[in-house]
């Protein structure tokens, strides 16, 4: 018999590495190119403080990660004598990466700037502050690693898997559908391409993997568009000559006096409870949901040393000028379809390791259009949502289509958002948004409940997973525990940690104190109360039942 010991892991890379890779890779350049923007635009960072500090420090923070769960699988595959074993999906925060920037480094410059800073001192105070929040988030991962795996077993898999088909059909699938169809001459055939190879497995020609094809064919597809005027392209050859500039030679740097400032400044405590806690616990709830949709799929991995991983390259990427905490992806069982393993890990971070290190970020996204490569992320979504209920019980699919109505009322909020963003531009007044928010009756009379809407959303993915794990017991006919489920519920509702919170210019904002949702509690509490009464109804009842 061969133990543990004597056998050995599976090969490194595979030929589904590439597709993988691939699709890891634009996710994360993705966050990447969010990164330039939104500092750049909203908060007024340099450029050379992106090249040279940031970017540098999140890619290291992206290799650490990568390289861990590429050897955590090869210990499983070593373990189990499987060859199928996928590494954990790894990267940049999306959702953490806006709540960082519109909800603590935004309102932190702006409030500098209001004492009398200068713009550029007001934009290193607001960096600052951000390398607190993640190195804030990275401890919370890492304490949480201590009581996860108890958290995990106690709750049902529905809850956990319904939460992540959420947050696939609303913040993955349904964004890059509507980039697809905004941009058909490049983005329809790479989806068409990804569809009907992984739909299909059919193999393509020169055994090249679909995910090559698809974004191969769509660059393709951008390039010859530069040839019409007629026709928007995402690429052209002045953009190609703008982002060449900015090559360089960058490495990661520490930071860590930069860090402890933040970590002192007054303003960084001011944003602890209400933002940088629920982002941090929401951060380990995700990564618990994804080492639970992962062990669905077929890998099981323990829970403390992938939270520590985690916390890990949070921590790591505050130190070396990062403000974006890293987290385990959502996606593992796509992934695993499309026939990565461990590779495609090593790859992503060596990719990322030469992108910050040359300053390739503007070159890579003025060649390969995010358009040409976003059907594989598209795909992963698809086959998130599809696992939720083939990985659960059929009897549990009301469950999990319960725990689905948050995410996608946080999708809608983040749309009315972006829209009120829109009206602000294109009116020329930028305190259009608050004086539309100011009267909410407006959108009543639209036919907008915005009031509930903002509720649902807030704490979405707690949200989730307490209604969804309830319905879960209620098929199962476990009152009771549906009853404590409710009571957790309400017990987060209480100090605000879901429901309680107000829209404003930047997104949803907690209102994180005591008894800030006392009303939704009450409701949770009557739930309560009437799930424990119909158990003891019911258990009266079962004998005459079963008798008749």
């Amino acid at each position: 018999m061969q133990t543990d010991s004597s056998r050995s892991s599976q090969p490194l890379f595979v030929a589904g590495d590439l597709d993988g890779f691939f699709g890891l890779a634009i996710d994360n350049l993705v966050q990447f190119l969010l990164i330039v923007g939104l500092c750049t635009g909203v908060l007024g960072f340099t450029i050379s403080r992106l090249l040279e500090t940031v970017l540098p420090g999140a890619a290291l923070s992206i290799v650490i990660g990568n390289i861990c769960y590429s050897y955590q699988a090869q210990r499983l595959s070593r373990r189990s004598g499987r060859n199928d074993v996928t590494a954990l999906p790894y990267g940049i925060n999306t959702v953490s990466l806006f709540a960082f920037i519109f909800l603590i480094m935004l309102p932190v410059e702006l409030e500098a700037k209001a004492r009398g800073a200068s713009p550029d001192e007001a934009s290193v105070i607001a960096w600052r502050t951000g390398l607190a929040a993640c190195f804030c988030c990275g401890l919370i991962e890492l304490l949480g690693a201590l009581i996860a795996e108890r958290v995990r077993r106690a709750t049902p898999r529905a809850a956990l898997l319904s939460t992540l088909a959420g947050i696939a059909i609303s913040f993955i699938a349904i964004d890059f559908a509507v980039r697809t169809f905004q941009m058909p001459l490049v983005a329809i055939l790479p989806l068409g391409v990804i569809l009907a190879t992984y739909f299909s497995r059919t193999k393509m020609p020169l055994r090249i993997p679909g995910g090559a094809w698809a974004v191969g064919l769509g660059t393709l597809a951008a390039w010859l568009l530069t040839l019409s005027t007629n026709h928007r392209t995402p690429v052209s050859a002045r953009g190609l000559t703008d982002a060449l500039a900015s090559v360089g030679f960058y490495i990661p740097i520490p930071v860590v006096g930069d860090l402890i400032a933040g970590l002192k400044h007054p303003l960084t405590l001011q944003f602890f409870v209400p933002v940088i806690l629920p982002m941090s616990l929401f951060n380990v709830l995700g990564s618990l949901q994804n080492i639970e949709s992962a062990e669905a799929a077929g890998d099981r991995y323990p829970t403390a040393p992938s939270l520590t991983i985690n916390g890990l390259g949070s921590v790591a990427a505050a130190m070396f000028g990062s403000c974006f905490p890293t987290t385990i992806y959502i996606g593992h069982p796509g992934w695993k379809a499309l026939g990565a393993r461990s590779g495609y890990s090593v790859l992503n971070g060596v990719f990322f390791c030469l992108v910050a290190m040359f300053g390739l970020t503007h070159v890579i996204s003025s060649v390969v259009p995010v358009e040409a490569g976003m059907a594989i992320v598209l795909w992963i979504g698809i086959v998130i949502t599809a696992q939720a209920f083939q990985a659960t019980p059929p009897a549990h699919a009301p469950a999990v289509a319960l725990g689905l109505f948050p995410a996608i009322a946080s999708w809608g909020l983040l749309i009315v958002t972006e829209t009120l963003g829109a009206a602000s531009i294109v009116s020329g007044n930028i305190g259009l948004a608050e004086q539309v928010l100011g009267r909410p009756e407006a959108f009543y009379q639209s036919g907008l409940q915005i009031e509930g809407l903002v509720a649902l959303s807030q704490g979405f993915m707690l949200t989730c997973l307490f209604w969804s794990a309830a319905g879960t017991s209620l098929i199962e006919r476990r009152f009771f525990v549906a009853a404590i489920w409710m009571l957790i519920a309400g017990i987060a509702a209480f100090f605000g940690f879901i429901h309680a919170g107000r829209l404003s210019p930047a997104g949803g904002v907690y209102e994180i104190a005591w008894a800030s949702g006392w009303s939704w509690t009450v409701g949770y509490l009557m739930c309560a109360t009437f799930f424990v009464l119909l158990g003891i109804w019911a258990r009266k009842t079962a004998p005459l039942s079963s008798g008749h």
